[in-house]
């Protein structure tokens, strides 16, 4: 009687796990397709030269020792690329969780009007618009118009094309256009923390909202805040087509090219696909390597 309870436990524990594989057989498909395969072609094509009109080539390491040593654009992409990650990722990532944590504390009809107002940046398109016609490089621009109504400047400024005020002027574009998802996560993630806990801490001494904040908010969002982590890491290391969009390709002395928009130049003009290929896959491994480290930090937080 024993052995026939005993399997039929293991005969429903095999039912179970198949219809969970069942289940889970198309995002898996769809994630192969999609996004390994792609990592795994670029890797191989990376040591290739191909301009799509011949065949491959096999050049061994030739495109990942042009991009030390003769490519003269690159080296500057790649620290434009840190700098708008330095600055704009950990200042949006905080933000958008002190904005999540503000934002949650209010009624549902407000709360829901200002969690569209801040993803809305994140929409794309739309907000390109709008800072175009606000940094408009004539008198009719915004900005120009205000601070010429102050006579704080005599002439516009044409700000995607000065090189004292187009990196400033990007970075907060950025910083806008990066807090919209990240936001939306944290907001979601705040909204299904057990309130018991709360209950449960306050009978355990903690009085203050920055204790509830650091000993059971953020440790019930961990999972949450990696996921915004790893949004962030993408939405900073990624940047290109606005700047592209605003600022045109090359920018003014280089100042704001990225690491997508040079990719992009590779790819789509110059058909230089193997070293396009290089170019992604160094792009993928700096995310990649990033993405760990913030984990790690997080993990030595939780602790």
């Amino acid at each position: 009687m024993a052995f026939k309870n005993k399997r039929s436990r293991l005969v429903e524990s095999r039912g179970e796990t198949l219809t969970f594989y069942l289940m889970l057989m198309p995002f898996a498909i769809l994630f192969l397709v999609f996004i390994v395969l792609p990592v795994l072609s670029s890797v191989a094509l990376s040591f290739f030269s191909y301009d799509m009109m011949s065949a491959p080539k096999f050049n061994g390491l030739q495109n990942y020792l042009r991009m030390v040593v003769g490519d003269e654009v690159f080296p500057k992409t790649v620290l434009n690329t840190l700098k708008f990650s330095i600055i704009t990722g950990p200042i949006s990532y905080m933000l958008s969780f002190l904005l999540g944590w503000l934002i949650n504390e209010l009624p549902p009809i407000p709360r829901s009007i200002l969690t569209f107002l801040f993803y809305a940046p994140a929409l794309g398109g739309s907000t390109i618009f709008i800072w175009q016609v606000a940094f408009s490089g004539d008198s009719y621009g915004y900005i120009n118009s205000f601070l010429l109504s102050l006579g704080l400047i005599d002439t516009p400024i044409n700000w995607f094309y000065n090189t004292d005020y187009v990196t400033p002027v990007m970075i907060i574009i950025q910083l806008w256009s990066s807090i919209g998802v990240a936001f939306l996560a944290n907001i979601a993630g705040l909204q299904n923390v057990n309130t018991e806990m709360y209950e449960a801490g306050a009978l355990d001494g903690i009085k203050t909202r920055w204790h509830e904040l650091w000993y059971i908010t953020l440790p019930s969002m961990k999972s949450i805040l990696l996921f915004s982590a790893v949004m962030q890491i993408q939405t900073t290391f990624s940047i290109g087509t606005v700047i592209q969009t605003l600022a045109g390709y090359p920018s003014v002395d280089n100042k704001v090219d990225t690491i997508v928009t040079h990719l992009s130049d590779i790819c789509t003009t110059r058909f230089e696909m193997g070293y396009a290929a290089a170019i992604s896959v160094f792009l993928f491994a700096m995310m990649a390597i990033t993405r760990v480290a913030i984990g790690k930090i997080l993990d030595f937080l939780g602790k």
